[in-house]
Order: C-alpha cells, then structure tokens, then sequence
C-alpha cells in the first residue's frame, strides 16, 4: 500500500490557506463596521444599524391612511353609492377618477378634507379609475389607486314606475312599477321599496307576476293627500346575479276625488266629484255582441286625438284588416291596456247617445271630428279628467275586468291583494 506523506512545506501552505479564507469570511462579516473588535461587536452594529434605517423610513412614511371603494378589481359597483375615498390621520388633496377611455367623472373633496364621492351617477358596464393623494400633518404624502367595474345592463334591473314625480292624479291612481328582469327574490325587491301617504293610510304592495308590483290603500286616495315613493333598490339582489341601480324618492299629489259611474243598461254616465253629482252624460257602450267590461278602471293615458284600428286589439274582416281604423278618435283615455277606452264618438248619429249600445266595448261620447269644440260632452269630460280618475262600468253582460289589465288593482279585495305582498 503507498503511503502519502505531506510535507512540511505543503503543510505550511495550507494552513496559511485556510487561514485566508477565515479572514475574508472575517472581512465580510465585518463590512461597513468601524469597529474591528471582534465579531461580537461587528453583530450588535448591524442590528444597531438596522434600527436605525427602520426609524429614518419610518419617519419618512405619512401617516394619512387612504381608503378608496370599491376594492380594487371589484366587479358589478353600484352606479350610485360605491365610489368613494377616505382618509383617516391626514387629508385628501387630490382625487381624480377616470373612465378607462379617459373621461374624467367630477367630484369634490369634502370641506374637511376627509372624503371625496363622484357628482353624479356613473355609467353601468364601465370601467373606472381612481388615484388619490393626502398628507399628514408632517406634510408627508400617501397615495392610493383603484380600478373597479360597474355593474352591466345584463346584470342589472330597473323598475318603471308610475305616477310620474310632482304630477297630480286622481283618487285611484295605483303606484305602479315594471320591472325590466324577472324577479326571483320578491321578498328583497318589495324590501327596498316604500309607499306612504300623507293621510295615513296603509299601502300595501301586490305583486302580479315576476315583473309587475303594484302599490294602493284599500280604499281610494284621500284627496288633497301626498304620496311618497321611495325606491332604495341600489344593490339588491332581485335574481341570481342580477341587482338594482336605483335609488330615488318620488311624490305625488292626489287632486279632488272624481269617479264616474257608466249604467250600460241606462246608457248614462254620472259624473260624482267630492261626494256631489255635476253632470250625467248620455253614452254608448259595447254592442250586445261586443260587451264593455264591467268593474272599476283608472284613466292611465289621455290623448287629444289618437288612432284606433280593430286589427291591433283583435277585431279583423275575413282580410286581415281591422273592422274599423279611425285616424282622430278625439278626447281618448285609456281604461284598460286590452284597449277599453272613453272617447268622443263623432261618426255616430247624435240619436245613439243615451239609447242604443253600439261599440266595440269602449265607451262613446258626444264630439266632433278635430276635437275642437269644448262644448262637446266628449270635451268637458277630458278637460275635466285626469290621469288617476276613476271610471266605472256596471249592469253590462261582460265579465268584471281583470285586476291586471290596466291600473285597475281595485277589481281586487283587500284580503287578496295583501296576500299577494312580499313585504
């Protein structure tokens, strides 16, 4: 076996490498250390050191605390409530938010300096950007950013309503609201919607199917009463994924009571304002083959003159075409959405008024062709009518309307329209 024998020497070299490398691991250990006492001494500098770097940023760091919602890469924001900025132990200098095409939204900074909200109500299915800068009382900046998206049209639903804001209406005007989406949680929907009534009364809402809610007392408005409509629904969830947009405070005013009362079989109107008779009017009903509803119906819309054509609520000839179109109905309310209206009639002999029935389910008055004449009986009924008025048709052949077919909820009894709330 060979034995390898190490020389002095080669023994002497590696020792005085070894000792090399023991110094440089010294060197580094030892860097940026004044103080070469030793390695404990060199360890307690650098945590000394450390310290006081932590301290100098520290220092250097405001102490403003900025909090921007919604949270960054937030999905589906409210259009109405969701932007916002805060500051706690500073205040806010600059706010600027931004479409991502760049469009700036206006907004202020609070008088004290400690929030900021957009002016206005932002745009569904955006994108938006906000950058905010505060100090301290140092005078030591803080900034933050965030980038959100507002809720889309398709995950979004708004409510149609009626009566419009400040109008005035008669005594049975529901508050009536059309959903764009079905709506799966009625519970939630009903939940953020309010209708009272300066006179007291209770209002109950009824819901009609998955899109249509409607609001009344059980009796008709007082008059002279005001009905507020407050719709919170920003945020709601109304179906799987799906939330409103809409927060908004609607009132309206209720005008004298007036409610009509057709007898088919009188073939006379009598018109009852305030609890007194101011006129009775002859009238021509549905023909016996073409009955008026019975029951009572609200006014929704008036038209001066307007068309009415057979084809588009059903009454046809062998060719398609509608039995009658008559281009200037004059002084037409409508009291039913199937096509129920209250008109003048000036292509009829005077001689049917008050005797004969001879519609096709509307009720026919007295008037004019141009409805130019204000003296006509069709005349004075529109100009002494509103939107909300009450008209009701009794002793005719025809079934009672449908609750649902128009505004006119009043076909109901209080007990089944409160068992169709969600409240």
């Amino acid at each position: 076996m060979e034995k390898r024998v190490m020389t002095v020497g080669k023994r002497r070299r590696s020792l005085a490498a070894a000792a090399a490398v023991l110094s440089g691991v010294l060197v580094l250990s030892a860097c940026n250390d004044d103080d070469a006492s030793g390695p404990a001494a060199s360890g307690s500098a650098t945590a000394t050191s450390q310290a006081q770097v932590d301290e100098a940023a520290e220092q250097k760091t405001s102490k403003a605390q900025i909090t921007i919602s919604p949270e960054n890469g937030s999905q589906n924001a409210s259009i109405n409530n969701a932007a916002k900025v805060a500051v706690t132990e500073g205040k806010l200098t600059e706010v600027t938010m931004t479409s991502a095409e760049g469009t700036e939204v206006k907004g202020e900074i609070a008088a004290d300096g400690l929030s900021w909200k957009p002016a206005g109500q932002l745009e569904r299915a955006t994108v938006y950007k906000i950058a905010a800068t505060a100090v301290d009382a140092e005078g030591l900046e803080a900034h933050e950013n965030s980038s959100f998206t507002t809720v889309s049209k398709e995950n979004s639903f708004i409510g149609n309503f009626t009566p419009e804001d400040g109008s005035t209406v008669g005594v049975g005007m529901p508050v009536s609201i059309n959903f764009n989406k079905a709506i799966t949680d009625k519970k939630a929907v009903q939940g953020g919607i309010k209708v009272s009534s300066s006179s007291g009364q209770e209002v109950v809402g009824h819901w009609f199917n998955s899109t249509r809610l409607d609001f009344r007392p059980d009796a008709y408005w007082k008059a002279g009463s005001t009905v507020t409509l407050k719709l919170d629904l920003d945020g709601v969830e109304g179906a799987d994924g799906v939330f409103g947009v809409q927060q908004k405070t609607v009132t309206f005013k209720v005008g004298r009571s007036q409610v009509s009362t057709v007898d088919v079989e009188k073939k006379t109107m009598t018109v009852v304002r305030d609890g007194k008779v101011v006129r009775t009017i002859p009238i021509s009903a549905g023909s016996p083959d073409n009955t008026t509803y019975n029951g009572k119906m609200v006014i929704s819309e008036k038209f001066k003159e307007t068309r009415m054509n057979g084809a588009t609520v059903g009454f046809t000839d062998s060719d398609g075409k509608g039995e009658y179109d008559i281009k200037d109905v004059p002084h037409a309310m409508r009291l039913s959405t199937s096509g129920t209206f209250i008109h003048g009639n000036y292509w009829g002999s005077r001689s049917i008024f008050g005797s004969v029935n001879t519609s096709h389910g509307c009720v026919g008055l007295a008037d004019v062709k141009g409805a130019g004449d204000p003296n006509q009986m069709a005349a004075w009924f529109y100009d002494q009518s509103m939107i909300g008025d009450v008209v009701i048709v009794k002793n005719s052949k025809d079934k009672t309307i449908a609750p649902d077919n128009g505004l006119n909820g009043w076909n109901m009894d209080w007990s089944t329209w409160k068992a169709g709330s969600q409240a």
